[in-house]
């Protein structure tokens, strides 16, 4: 059914749980369906000349650079070896990034995270809420619950609590 499944990451996001909830049901989406994994993390754009101008020349591609080295070292730790994955960066605007990276990669299915909303999210809408509305293919949204075990980090020991 799905062939091409995308899952952006959050790399900002402080709790680790949260940020492997969407990234866990699109392993498991993956290996029932045999199909190619796409993670994408999205980074600030300089964009704009009055915004560069308060930065090194080359922090734009550093921040990418930084980003990918996340991305692979990710890819290396929580993928399994029978999904294969690709990991990409993209700069600028969250939603429009997913969109077009969807679009590039010819997703049949973009799996995103889904988090408590917070005031400004129900004055601008979140990022979720728009590749929802704009998306070409379906979108799975995956609740966050905190109490619940994230398997990926749990079968790496990693992140389990000490006793």
């Amino acid at each position: 059914m799905y062939k091409r499944i995308l899952v952006p990451i959050d790399l900002q996001e402080s709790d680790d749980r949260a940020r492997c909830m969407g990234l866990e049901r699109a392993i498991e989406l993956c290996r029932l369906y045999k199909a190619q994994l796409y993670i994408l993390t999205v980074v600030p754009d300089m964009g704009m000349p009055i915004v560069a101008n308060y930065f090194p020349p080359d922090a734009g591609d550093k921040i990418v650079s930084e980003a990918e080295e996340m991305l692979h070292d990710m890819v290396g730790i929580y993928i399994p070896d029978d999904v294969e994955a690709n990991y990409l960066v993209a700069q600028g605007s969250i939603y429009r990034r997913i969109l077009r990276m969807a679009e590039k990669t010819n997703a049949d299915l973009i799996v995103m995270p889904a988090h408590r909303l917070k005031l400004q999210d129900y004055l601008l809408g979140t990022n979720t809420a728009k590749v929802v509305r704009h998306a070409a293919c379906s979108v799975l949204v995956v609740r966050y619950d905190s109490e619940e075990s994230c398997a990926i980090f749990d079968q790496s020991g990693d992140f389990e609590d000490e006793e």
